[in-house]
């Protein structure tokens, strides 16, 4: 792996130069699992510089325990936790809602477009999900993380994980099925 040598290292390695390889290679990632966990890109962007600001003073302690990426994700979703939770975010209302991307003002194929409504009715689908289901269903889907990796960072016995991320394909799959039967599309299975 491209990261495997951080957890050899206990000093004198440029940590800056580090930190932008990182930053380069886990940024989007980083970026994207904060975004779902809070469903706010203003947030997002703050999380995301407290992660790589902990990750630079951190550097030092990674132990290759688990995988560079996991161990990112994991920082990101501790960090998020923390921020939902501050006395400043509960008192807070943001008003308006879910962003969505700019519309293609002229799609270049019907089928781009109907793949881009579809993609974001997916996505609009999984962020209603309670915290508990999403966070495993983008752990194990969008980041590829193995059942035992998520157990680790969430703390949980495999069994759990197990258990949210077959409620989470299940209520995914139960809520496009409903809208299919409502405007008369042709059924998910």
């Amino acid at each position: 792996m491209q990261f495997d040598y951080l957890k050899h290292v206990t000093g004198g390695l440029d940590r800056h130069a580090v930190l932008n390889e990182l930053m380069a290679a886990y940024g989007k990632d980083v970026w994207n699992f904060a975004f779902f966990y809070t469903r706010s890109r203003e947030l997002a962007d703050d999380i995301s510089q407290d992660v790589f600001v902990k990750v630079f003073q951190q550097l030092y302690e990674f132990r290759g325990q688990s995988s560079i990426k996991t161990w990112l994700l994991a920082i990101t979703r501790n960090t998020a936790r923390d921020v939902l939770r501050s006395a400043w975010i509960r008192r807070v209302t943001f008003f308006g809602g879910l962003v969505r991307p700019q519309e293609q003002t002229s799609p270049s194929a019907e089928r781009e477009s109907f793949d881009k409504l579809m993609t974001e009715e997916i996505w609009a689908v999984v962020l209603k999900l309670p915290q508990k289901l999403r966070e495993v269903l983008l752990m194990n889907s969008h980041y590829g993380l193995s059942m035992q990796e998520m157990a680790d960072m969430l703390h949980v016995s495999v069994g759990t994980v197990k258990s949210r991320l077959h409620r989470a394909r299940a209520a995914v799959n139960r809520s496009l099925t409903q809208e299919a039967k409502w405007t008369g599309e042709e059924e998910w299975t």
